[in-house]
């Protein structure tokens, strides 16, 4: 090692304590990916079905490249565009495409965290309009639970039962005889000789539901060729979400370190008191059997271990860089073993936890409304948004309650963001190391940039392209960049080098848990990965949001982003085996790869060329 490679230097820092840094992996396992993306895949996987690949994709995917990304950032302390190029040449696009997949997703998630800002601010109201079907945005359709709760508490008891319909309440004889059915119960009208379900022939819709999408979205008529403009309230809380991030992190790895004691504990104390109301309500242990039944024949669904699988990458962060980068930043004698292990447990139980309140939700709603729970509510990226503001309305002090949970949801997105705003920063001062001096520009230059690029999701129509981000950009393409980033550490450096790299960290491992590893990231795996992007692609489908099926040209624009993932890492690797005259070396450490500590000094080659 040259004397310039050889900077010994603390301006990067380091986490305070381990702890601090469990807590900011936890923040991924209750952030937004757990409380808003989960409950909606499995609802629209068939509950029950979607927990078996879930799991397997845990212990075959999550934790082996969990563990992969741990190991990189600690023991080179580098952020992934450096420590990829350094690990083997070949692989150095990973770290490009990471920053590509970040920067996607950070765009669209934080149009999430301004929902959610959204549905703060109207928490503070006395009358919370979600509950309410008085609308200026509700149509016939809609649905007020509470209406319904007291119209049926009015009932005298006879066949003839009144439910709420249409700005009151109504007989089912004025719901079933204009329509030349006759009524028989609260349930069914009779059409001839068949019976014919309520549900089918008023079609309600909850009042929460039309409030998120025909209100906060203010989706109405908007289509891909008519967009709207942006929505001002919208446009405000994702200003609002971008400054309070920034602010968060400017003064890097040491006050993301702080807040995260309370970010990555809060959460659990609310979804526990909402689980404990779901399970009072009449039909959610209808809800819980739902969710936790599987329908055999689902798993034979491509898109069931596709969801499952982008899922554990979403919500462990796996091959956004975030990882690599805030690993980085521990002390080289870290147990991230330890850490990779915990993180991914509490991570899967969480998901768990999670789904029992939103499904139990939904076992009341359907027992309310007299439905089946597949046909609650809408599929789709407003579920946690339909379900979770429902059960606040039954609750006493609903205000309160409204105020307390949305604050959490605003931590838990706040803190499943500070890795990603600060991987990007992380990358740009470990290019230009001359920034980090004035890190706090770099910070302010990210946000406003993430902000204009949001913009266009807060018009009407924006929830299409939202929808096209999401759907591609944390799928099919990011299961590649994982299979890069085991192959890179288990075949290219090789497998027995990294168990040495862990030895040098001072982490004991046994036997056995040694054979774990070398079986997952070899073989098992890789071939897993490789497996369900292969199964996902053969059942891909066009892009949906709802009933409605994107154009094919949306559709290509989606794929186009799902393939900008990847370009940085088809292009490097291309380069490197242009340039090298001994193509074997390009899958090889160069000499710039080390360990950040050398007899108990730190290594800074941030600032190698």
């Amino acid at each position: 090692m040259t004397s310039e490679e050889k900077v010994v230097t603390k301006e990067r820092g380091n986490w305070s304590n381990p702890i601090e840094f469990i807590l900011s992996c936890m923040n991924f396992a209750i952030g937004l990916g757990n409380v808003w993306r989960y409950p909606y895949l499995a609802y629209r996987n068939g509950g029950g079905a979607f927990l078996i690949p879930y799991l397997l994709a845990a212990i075959f995917i999550g934790l082996p490249v969990f563990f992969a990304e741990l190991i990189i950032g600690q023991y080179s302390g580098l952020g992934p565009t450096k420590a990829f190029a350094y690990l083997a040449p070949f692989f150095r696009g990973l770290g490009y495409s990471s920053i590509v997949v970040m920067s996607l997703l950070l765009t669209y998630y934080f149009v999430v965290l301004a929902w959610v800002f959204y549905y703060f601010y109207q928490s503070f109201f006395p009358n919370l309009l979600w509950g309410s079907c008085d609308n200026d945005w509700n149509t016939d359709r809609c649905y007020n639970l509470i209406a319904d709760i007291a119209c049926q508490e009015n009932n005298q008891g006879d066949a003839l039962d009144k439910i709420f319909f249409i700005d009151g309440c109504q007989t089912i004889d004025e719901i079933c005889t204009p329509r030349d059915l006759v009524p028989i119960n609260a349930t069914f009208c009779m059409n001839g000789t068949e019976y014919t379900h309520l549900n089918d022939i008023i079609h309600r819709r909850l009042s929460s539901e039309e409030f998120f999408y025909e209100h906060v979205l203010g989706i109405g008529n908007a289509t891909w060729y008519d967009f709207g403009y942006p929505s001002w309230r919208i446009l405000i809380c994702l200003f609002l979400a971008w400054m309070l991030c920034g602010l968060c992190v400017v003064k890097g790895v040491k006050s993301v370190g702080k807040v995260v004691y309370f970010t990555a504990t809060f959460p659990y104390v609310i979804l526990t008191a909402l689980l404990v109301r779901a399970l009072t309500l009449p039909g959610s242990y209808d809800g819980i059997v739902f969710y936790i039944t599987p329908v055999w024949d689902k798993l034979l669904s491509p898109s069931v271990w596709g969801d499952a699988s982008s899922q554990i990458f979403y919500s462990f962060s796996l091959a956004f860089g975030a990882l690599v980068t805030l690993s980085s930043y521990n002390k080289f004698t870290n147990n991230c073993h330890f850490d990779a292990t915990i993180v991914t447990v509490i991570n899967y139980l969480t998901a768990l936890y999670n789904g029992f309140a939103v499904f139990a939700i939904l076992g009341f709603l359907a027992h309310a409304m007299d439905a089946d729970i597949a046909d609650v509510a809408s599929s789709g990226p407003g579920l946690s948004f339909i379900t979770f503001p429902e059960a606040i309305l039954l609750m006493p002090a609903s205000n309160v309650w409204a105020v307390l949970f949305f604050f959490m949801m605003i931590i838990l997105g706040l803190g499943s963001t500070f890795a990603g705003v600060q991987l990007v920063t992380t990358t740009i001062v470990d290019q230009w190391p001359h920034l980090r001096r004035k890190q706090w520009m770099v910070i302010s230059g990210i946000c406003l940039t993430g902000f204009a690029m949001g913009i266009p999701m807060t018009c009407p129509g924006g929830i299409f392209l939202f929808t096209l981000l999401e759907y591609h950009t944390a799928s099919w393409a990011i299961f590649l960049i994982g299979f890069g980033i085991i192959v890179s550490l288990s075949w290219a450096y090789g497998v027995n080098n990294t168990l040495d790299m862990v030895a040098e960290m001072g982490m004991k491992l046994w036997n056995f848990v040694k054979h774990y590893w070398r079986a997952t990231w070899v073989v098992i795996t890789p071939i897993y990965i490789l497996g369900i992007f292969i199964f996902v692609l053969t059942g891909i489908e066009p892009t949906k949001f709802g009933d409605y099926i994107f154009p094919v040209w949306a559709d290509v624009l989606g794929w186009m982003f799902g393939l900008s993932t990847l370009v940085p890492f088809i292009v490097f690797g291309i380069i490197e085996l242009i340039k090298a005259e001994d193509k074997i070396s390009v899958f090889r450490p160069t000499k710039n790869w080390g360990p950040q500590e050398v007899n108990g000094e730190r290594v800074d080659r941030t600032t190698v060329a």
